[in-house]
């Protein structure tokens, strides 16, 4: 971790209060596993003010025992609310925009004494992996090494993302446990080869690569037990100019790939009618920026 220097409580509480925004962000974009992350559109806006409230969740609490005990500042007592459009065990990075809600603003209420690699490599810790953390500080597409730092690239602006949300939650811990553990040589040569692919993508902006690179292997098909209707909202979505789909982190989102807003439009309709019961659709775009302080 990087640590600038320790500060003194006194000389450091600058401000009383600080927000920071946080993009969501989908993770795994099929194969790339635990190591792929992409920000999108959409945030959550965490408030933090330096007075005493009400006791805090325990996810709040621990991202605060984490940068006080990273930093070397002694604890201080706060407040927080979060609000915004990333909604909570979604696979959309809800707890990555709490997390670095609460560490980016402990962070910049105190002096800044965590370097935003440091603020990082909590977060990371904290989800115990760095597919939505990675895009969820930088923005754009991001490729997470454990926790090295991050590869980025920024995304095109006319991409766009097309988000199924449906009606039901699925915890990250729950989704895991319906993987196998072991898959065959094959499988895991397909699943090397579509990533590579994916992040020459990325890299070099020529997205039409993209098409047909989306499969999975690892952990999509087995968590179909949990979103029945997993491949029939990707391939309605593909069918009608989807350069393809993925389960978003470990669900129940399901996001596809249009390549401008006109085509995301019709993918909406056709994955949308792919889906029993309710569920919201929401077309973003990729969030360059990351995670920011926003000054009242």
């Amino acid at each position: 971790m990087s640590i600038k220097k320790k500060v003194s409580r006194e000389k450091s509480l600058a401000s009383s209060s600080v927000a920071v925004s946080v993009p969501g962000t989908t993770a795994n974009l099929g194969p790339g596993f635990d190591a792929f992350g992409l920000a999108l559109d959409i945030s959550n806006l965490t408030t933090i003010s330096l007075k005493k409230g009400p006791p805090l969740p325990p996810m709040v609490t621990s991202t605060a025992l984490s940068f006080f005990l990273g930093s070397g500042i002694d604890s201080i007592p706060f407040s927080w609310k979060i609000k915004g459009q990333v909604p909570q065990a979604r696979g959309l990075g809800s707890s990555v925009t709490v997390r670095l809600g609460i560490l980016m603003g402990l962070n910049e209420l105190t002096g800044r004494p965590i370097s935003r690699e440091g603020i990082f490599r909590l977060c990371a810790e904290l989800e115990g992996h760095p597919d939505n953390a990675a895009p969820g500080i930088l923005g754009g597409f991001t490729i997470a090494r454990s926790l090295r730092d991050p590869i980025r690239y920024k995304v095109a602006s006319d991409l766009r993302f097309v988000l199924l949300i449906p009606d039901f939650e699925i915890a990250t811990p729950a989704a895991r446990k319906v993987m196998p553990r072991s898959i065959s040589l094959a499988d895991a040569s397909a699943n090397a080869a579509d990533a590579a692919v994916i992040a020459a993508a990325f890299a070099t902006g020529k997205y039409s690569l993209l098409k047909g690179a989306f499969g999975d292997r690892l952990h999509q098909p087995y968590r179909t037990k949990l979103i029945p209707f997993l491949n029939k909202v990707i391939e309605a979505g593909e069918a009608t100019g989807a350069l393809g789909g993925w389960l978003s982190g470990s669900g129940s989102t399901i996001c596809c790939l249009a390549p401008d807003s006109l085509s995301a439009k019709k993918i909406s309709l056709s994955m949308k009618r792919a889906a029993p019961g309710r569920a919201k659709i929401l077309i973003t775009s990729a969030d360059n920026s990351g995670a920011r302080i926003i000054n009242f």
